[in-house]
């Protein structure tokens, strides 16, 4: 059995939580100091890939990267192609997966006590220090929490990363084009393997966030 569509969806999904983690950190920190009319705005831009179909954010991607695109030929000029290889699954899931690292994350940090940091700028510490060692660790368990979801959203990408680089088998095959791959060849067989490798993997995810989601609401009692 060729074990790539696994090894493929695991180190796009890792990179691109990687990538959302920050992002979504950064984005949620800044965006909830913004005015109330102007959160709002970027809130929607931000949060639109969450409620649009995958695919249409796929074709949003090819739009902008597609070999023939503007923001395409100037990446090729670089060597670097979005579409049909597996790095471009990273933007994919990247873009899919970032609103819910960033909702999540807006929410613990809205939910933050600020007496904390203004303790600790009467005391002479750096902002960067308040917020890695102070606003961060307070946070931890619905930051943990966004990213475990994300890495999920990226795992299970399908809709977008299907648009923007397809399926070929040893170069871009995710689980999730796999499936859909093998049921479309008749292969039912492969297909259920595949699916439960997949309801493996969310299973033990899930699990995951309910754990943290324990240790939260426990927290937040004590």
């Amino acid at each position: 059995m060729d074990w790539f569509p696994l090894w493929n969806s695991l180190r796009i999904a890792a990179i691109s939580c990687g990538i959302v983690f920050f992002l979504g950190i950064f984005a949620a920190y800044y965006v909830a100091k913004l005015p109330k009319w102007l959160k709002g705005v970027v809130d929607v831009i931000f949060t639109l890939p969450m409620v649009l179909p995958p695919t249409v954010c796929g074709y949003f991607l090819l739009l902008i990267f597609g070999v023939k695109r503007p923001a395409g030929i100037f990446l090729a000029q670089m060597g670097i192609q979005m579409v049909m290889t597996w790095y471009g699954g990273i933007l994919a899931s990247t873009v899919v997966a970032f609103p819910l690292m960033y909702r999540t994350a807006r929410g613990a940090f809205e939910s933050f006590d600020d007496t904390l940091a203004y303790s600790g700028q009467t005391l002479g510490l750096s902002n960067t220090y308040i917020f890695w060692r102070i606003r961060m660790p307070a946070c931890r368990q619905g930051i943990l929490a966004g990213t475990v979801l994300a890495f999920a959203r990226a795992l299970g990408e399908y809709g977008a990363t299907s648009m923007l680089i397809g399926y070929i088998p040893g170069k871009t095959a995710t689980i999730s084009t796999t499936v859909y791959q093998l049921w479309r060849t008749n292969d039912e067989s492969g297909a259920f393997i595949w699916v439960m490798v997949n309801l493996a993997i969310s299973t033990v995810i899930l699990l995951l966030v309910n754990l943290l989601e324990t240790k939260n609401r426990k927290a937040v009692k004590s």
